[in-house]
């Protein structure tokens, strides 16, 4: 590490970033729910991908590369949680309680 606080930063929000993975992934394996399985798995996309984009962008040193992840970013993080809603609906009409 060079002591600049980008660095550091972004080792906290990839350690973060993979905790809630982690989580997610227990939790998935876990339960035998479909729709809690459903739930943590739309931590990844909501929660997850922003804070390793966020780590990688801040790694990278390149505006460009940032930029590019960030909108990357953006569009998982705006279009996984409308698939995991859709796909929640799907499963309601096909399994209703």
């Amino acid at each position: 590490m060079s002591g600049r606080p980008a660095p550091v930063a972004a080792v906290v929000l990839l350690v973060l970033g993979v905790l809630v993975v982690a989580g997610a992934s227990v939790t998935a394996l876990r339960t035998r729910d479909l729709r809690t399985r459903l739930h943590a798995v739309t931590a990844l996309t909501s929660v997850a991908s922003p804070l390793i984009g966020a780590a990688v962008a801040l790694g990278s040193g390149s505006v460009s590369a940032a930029l590019q992840i960030a909108l990357a970013v953006v569009v998982l993080a705006g279009t996984g949680p409308v698939l995991g809603a859709a796909t929640g609906r799907l499963l309601e009409t096909e399994d209703p309680r």
